[in-house]
């Protein structure tokens, strides 16, 4: 058992070596030349490079072995159901989880409430990304569903992001478009990308490569569409209150 966990784990430990490498050859970098940091902060780097390291080595073999697996199965499930837009309610509920839970959207949320001084609450910042990841997922299944060409979603939500980026803050635009990469993250890409495929293949008159696929591209644009209409409200607040 313990063998079929750990198959392919020294792939996954060469793959996060050589993503992790460069990284630290650019820290010592400057650290040599310019940072000059003391002794005891450079250890205390390096055992956060170190736990980083196994972090990102234990993840990536659980999506190999956890993930994909477990969603590809539950995307084969409910594509034999009979009722199958219950998929489109699960995508809204998995979206808003998987967003929620997602480490890289914290991370974003931490540093916008920190560098904003508390005027963009983290909390208020998680909620609405993940409740506009939640509404692009289950717009995703209904894509899948109905056979919806992706251009017909894409193409308006782009044109409804660029619209909204011209009348909302600075701020809020520039927050939004690094929400759309933060919010297309290991959960959602491993988990319910898996779903998703599983869903298209099993459904009859579905090609995966042509319903499957798409499905991130929705979610990138759904965190920055919900950021910009956060900064809207903002707005308006403020000028109701100068008012």
């Amino acid at each position: 058992m313990a063998i079929k966990i750990f198959y392919g784990f020294g792939d996954v430990l060469f793959e996060v070596s050589m993503a992790l490498i460069p990284l630290i050859l650019f820290f010592l970098f400057f650290q040599i030349f310019m940072l000059k940091l003391p002794l005891k902060r450079v250890k205390d780097i390096f055992v956060g490079i170190a736990l980083t390291f196994m972090g990102l080595a234990f993840f990536l073999q659980g999506v190999h072995v956890g993930f994909l697996p477990v969603g590809r199965e539950i995307g084969d499930l409910v594509g034999n159901w009979k009722h199958q837009w219950i998929l489109i309610p699960v995508g809204f509920l998995l979206g808003f989880v998987a967003t929620f839970a997602e480490p890289a959207v914290r991370v974003l949320n931490a540093e916008v409430d920190k560098v904003s001084s508390g005027y963009i609450p983290a909390k208020l910042m998680l909620y609405t990304l993940s409740i506009g990841v939640a509404i692009s997922i289950a717009l995703a299944m209904t894509r899948i569903i109905f056979g919806i060409p992706l251009w017909y979603i894409i193409g308006p939500g782009y044109f409804l992001a660029l619209a909204l980026a011209i009348i909302s803050t600075e701020t809020f635009t520039s927050i939004a478009f690094d929400a759309g990469g933060v919010a297309t993250g290991p959960m959602t890409v491993t988990f319910i990308l898996a779903i998703a495929l599983g869903f298209s293949d099993t459904l009859e008159g579905r090609d995966p490569m042509l319903d499957g696929f798409g499905m991130i591209a929705i979610v990138a644009l759904a965190p920055i569409l919900s950021v910009l209409i956060l900064g809207l409200l903002f707005k308006l607040n403020e000028s109701r209150s100068d008012g």
